[in-house]
């Protein structure tokens, strides 16, 4: 397969046609000046052209979703679903000393201690960690320029605390999906995981963004290719299918180190 440049996909956010619309589409003045210049516009064609130049731009960017309604509808889920999962995490209930009943496994006697749930903790971040891939595969399976930069984007996030995360026994794997190894979490020292998982600006917190960003585009995309699916036919299409969830890695995490470089500063900062 070959490889794509995801920069594409990410300057594509400067993506500026060149037209002023917004005397054209903002608060048309009262005063006989513009009334007469709006009039004059309309009578030599001016106004004609600009309308003509935006539906052009509103048409090529509506063209950009590679994706069905059902495939944009099952991403806005995986993303909501992340979302949650991070947010659940980002819980401050979740990182507070409790009360826990305590069994020995040979004489069976039960104790009570004051400790971190680490049984909740884990499955915290179990689920948080099969949102993420769940995501992370549907944005490689994807053919929309938002979604894919968004993805590119959130795995840039991910790529800068790989650190951190692995400290606390979650490594990235093949196809940026997460692995995490239980016991070396249990083990794992309670503030770095605090560090990574809550507060402002937090590795859970920007993850939670970025699942919030995903939702939208999907649902946006959706709304706006009222089911269509794009084919082969189209510009890129070619191009685009050649990404599937065994190359995200390479293609996705790549992009996200030379495209997003204010990220990249960032998660060096917290790491």
């Amino acid at each position: 397969m070959s490889s794509i440049n995801f920069s594409d996909y990410v300057n594509y956010a400067n993506y500026d046609s060149g037209y002023d619309f917004s005397s054209l589409l903002g608060t048309t003045s009262s005063s006989s000046a513009n009334l007469l210049a709006d009039y004059a516009s309309i009578k030599n064609g001016s106004y004609g052209k600009l309308m003509k130049a935006y539906y052009a731009k509103q048409s090529a960017e509506s063209a950009e979703s590679g994706d069905s309604t059902q495939s944009l509808t099952l991403m806005r889920s995986n993303a909501d679903a992340l979302k949650k999962s991070a947010d659940a995490l980002n819980d401050s209930s979740l990182w507070e000393k409790k009360v826990i009943t305590k069994t020995d496994e040979e004489t069976g006697e039960e104790t009570q201690v004051e400790d971190y749930d680490w049984d909740a903790i884990t499955k915290a971040v179990k689920s948080f960690i099969e949102d993420y891939n769940a995501v992370v595969k549907a944005a490689g399976d994807s053919e929309t320029k938002n979604v894919l930069r968004n993805a590119a984007w959130m795995t840039g996030i991910t790529d800068g605390v790989q650190n951190l995360l692995s400290s606390v026994g979650i490594t990235i794997g093949k196809g940026n999906q997460l692995e995490l190894d239980e016991e070396a979490l249990k083990e794992s020292n309670i503030n770095t995981l605090k560090s990574l998982f809550t507060g402002h600006n937090s590795f859970a917190d920007r993850i939670s963004q970025k699942a919030g960003s995903l939702s939208k585009v999907a649902a946006n995309t959706a709304a706006g290719t009222k089911g269509t699916t794009y084919t082969s036919s189209g510009s890129y299409s070619d191009t685009l299918s050649k990404l599937v969830s065994s190359t995200v890695d390479e293609k996705v995490g790549s992009t996200s180190k030379s495209s997003d470089t204010s990220s990249k500063t960032t998660n060096k900062e917290a790491d």
